[in-house]
């Protein structure tokens, strides 16, 4: 053994210092981009994936609700003699009562177009059908409809019992309720797209029935360009 003191010793025999450099030591499979305070790539690319999907889920909801608005805009609106086994009324106190109504709709619905006309129904004269209504670019049809059935409130009375029921294959929206008036309580629907709005009153009849005669009439009476 050598009697050299230790701080005389040579150290070829020792094994290599370690370098220690100045790069930050990573574990695991951390991004050398996400520092302090950052949140973690794989956690960005999560949430610009959800933007994304939720920006083109917006940008869809607005193309489907464009195409609905093209499609029904331009909406017009007839009143031939005999639909859906009804038959024009023609005589001056139904031509009166008729545009009363449609009179009063103008006034609360700016209109391009309107109309009024009551439908007697050749198997019983007291089950006679009153539709009124008109065509215009409507951007809120739910809207404009409830609008119609406030309107409807003002002049026959409290409509009650007022439900959405199926449009048919015009689409839009479709309600259905109950009134009364001189007779009873009678059913009264109408219906709204983004082209035309109406409503008509049915004596006599009960509500689904009234319903299912209102989307037969409109079938008849509305075309779309």
């Amino acid at each position: 053994m050598s009697d050299a003191h230790l701080t005389q010793r040579s150290l070829a025999d020792e094994p290599e210092p370690i370098d220690l450099t100045e790069e930050p030591i990573r574990l695991g499979n951390q991004d050398p981009e996400d520092g302090p305070g950052r949140a973690p790539r794989s956690r960005r690319r999560i949430v610009l994936a959800a933007v994304l999907a939720a920006g083109l889920a917006g940008v869809g909801a607005l193309g489907i609700a464009g195409w609905r608005v093209a499609q029904q805009k331009d909406t017009e609106l007839s009143s031939p003699a005999a639909v859906a086994g009804l038959q024009r009324d023609d005589s001056e106190r139904a031509r009166s009562t008729a545009d009363y109504l449609r009179d009063g709709l103008s006034a609360d619905i700016d209109l391009d177009r309107s109309f009024g006309t009551v439908y007697r129904d050749p198997a019983d004269d007291k089950r006679a059908v009153l539709i009124f209504g008109g065509t215009t670019l409507l951007w809120q049809p739910e809207r404009d409809l409830d609008t119609l059935f406030r309107l409807m409130t003002d002049e026959t009375g409290k409509v009650t019992g007022l439900r959405e029921v199926s449009p048919g294959r015009l689409g839009g929206v479709m309600k259905c309720g109950t009134t009364s008036g001189e007779g009873g309580d009678f059913a009264i629907c109408g219906w709204a797209d983004h082209g035309s709005v109406a409503m008509a009153m049915f004596p006599g009849r009960p509500v689904d029935s009234a319903g299912d005669l209102l989307r037969q009439i409109r079938e008849e009476i509305q075309t779309r360009a």
